[in-house]
């Protein structure tokens, strides 16, 4: 768990790193702060505190599930009962209650602060949207999407092509989960979490920390080699399930755990051969991602 201070071009915003949910939380005063171009800390919270309001008397969701989400932080935040608050570094030197809201919610909050600072969000959210809808009706532009945003991340077209084919890979076995009534969202996860703690022994985010990776994609960051065992894991566990019709979840983990094996057994082989197929590097590292600033 750590507290950091994000810039925002020549402002700060404080967080804490979630490192159970893996996501960001924000101090919402600093985000108003910054879209209000308001200095006066008062008048900030007063700000927040009609806002708030006003949301909640519109019927907005946008902070009701904050307190569920971050209750796990209570021994190390003293989260306050019944509000969204945690305790950050306040100005003063001392850790001091704000509330806070993760990324999603605060793209949400900026479309709610009329301010000239929010209208680039506004406009890429809309983007955003129109771009999800284009991949809702042909999901080609997913995958085209895709391939320049590797490109313009600077990995090589032998990855790039590696990934994308563990794209199809993946929505091939998640098709089969479908069919099995498997649901999306934690099943999912509890599935792929079974499997990477097979092949590799470790869970998803025993693997993610070994990479030193917080929000970034695991499978970005891996090598050739370590996305062509886990598309073995997939592609048998796709093959099994293909054969056997699981019918539910439970059936289901049996063949994931079956196909995640197939590709252990291929690991451990690799390795005691003198090969690496783990590694602790991720992209940035590996060299398969170039340095930002040089792409600029």
């Amino acid at each position: 768990m750590k507290n950091k201070i994000q810039l925002f071009g020549k402002n700060n915003v404080r967080s804490v790193w979630d490192e159970e949910q893996e996501k960001w939380w924000f101090s919402i005063l600093d985000v108003i702060a910054i879209l209000t171009d308001q200095p006066d800390y008062k008048k900030v919270r007063n700000y927040w505190k009609v806002l708030k309001f006003r949301l909640k008397q519109e019927g907005s969701e946008l902070f009701s599930e904050v307190v569920t989400n971050c209750n796990h932080l209570k021994n190390e935040f003293e989260l306050v009962t019944n509000t969204n608050q945690l305790k950050l570094l306040a100005p003063d030197g001392k850790m001091r209650f704000t509330d806070v809201a993760d990324t999603e919610q605060i793209l949400r909050l900026i479309q709610s602060v009329p301010s000239p600072k929010a209208e680039p969000f506004k406009m890429w959210l809309a983007r955003v949207g129109r771009e999800r809808i284009d991949e809702t009706m042909d999901p080609e532009f997913s995958i085209d999407r895709a391939i320049q945003n590797y490109r313009q991340l600077g990995y090589s077209e032998n990855w790039i092509n590696q990934r994308i084919k563990s794209i199809e890979v993946r929505k091939a076995l998640t098709d089969e989960w479908d069919k099995a009534g498997v649901k999306q969202g934690k099943e999912y996860a509890l599935l792929t979490d079974l499997m990477t703690k097979t092949w590799s022994d470790m869970t998803t985010k025993q693997y993610r920390k070994h990479k030193n990776l917080k929000k970034e994609n695991l499978r970005d960051n891996m090598t050739n080699l370590e996305l062509i065992i886990n598309m073995l894991s997939e592609a048998t566990a796709t093959e099994l399930s293909t054969q056997n019709k699981p019918q539910n979840l439970a059936e289901s983990a049996v063949i994931a755990h079956e196909g995640a094996n197939v590709a252990k057994i291929a690991r451990l082989e690799i390795e005691q051969r003198g090969g690496t197929v783990i590694t602790s590097k991720n992209a940035k590292q590996l060299g398969q991602k170039k340095d930002q600033k040089k792409l600029k």
